[in-house]
């Protein structure tokens, strides 16, 4: 991760709320500082379809990936930290791209109260469903890191 102050070259970055059965991807840039949901891959025991989530950074053309670390409440590992990392170190293996950790802690809070809030403004028409939350948090993470937050591995 760059130092405070100064500047990422432009990238397009991807992040994955990793869970069990799904991985929540958001992706982002760089230059815009912007992150936005884009897809929930569906996982089994926290092993995704590889080629369709190597599909997936190839065609968003990702530079840099991230992958949101979960933690619990004090600080401790959570029981998700090690299948976590287990995930993030495949996904640099298989990318050959640096692949930066966020402490993911309340990002599916987060994307869950938005979500809620968009749809009883009306500016959200369908449902909430765990999908879109998984993706949402993504974004969360996404941003977290893009503010600077997170370590290189």
């Amino acid at each position: 991760m760059p130092e405070a102050g100064s500047r990422r070259p432009p990238q397009i970055v991807l992040a994955f709320d990793f869970g069990l059965r799904r991985i929540g991807v958001a992706c982002g840039n760089t230059v815009s500082g912007t992150a936005a949901p884009l897809t929930t891959l569906l996982a089994q025991d926290g092993v995704p379809d590889w080629t369709q989530l190597l599909r997936v950074v190839k065609d968003q053309g990702a530079t840099q990936l991230v992958v949101g670390r979960p933690y619990n409440t004090d600080s401790t590992e959570s029981a998700l930290s090690a299948a976590s990392d287990r995930f993030a170190a495949e996904l640099t293996t298989r990318c050959q791209q640096p692949v930066a950790r966020v402490d993911e802690r309340y990002s599916s809070l987060e994307a869950e109260a938005q979500l809620r809030a968009a749809r009883q403004s009306g500016t959200r028409r369908r449902t909430v469903d765990k999908s879109d939350i998984d993706s949402h948090a993504a974004a969360a993470i996404l941003a977290r890191w893009l503010a600077g937050e997170g370590q290189q591995n």
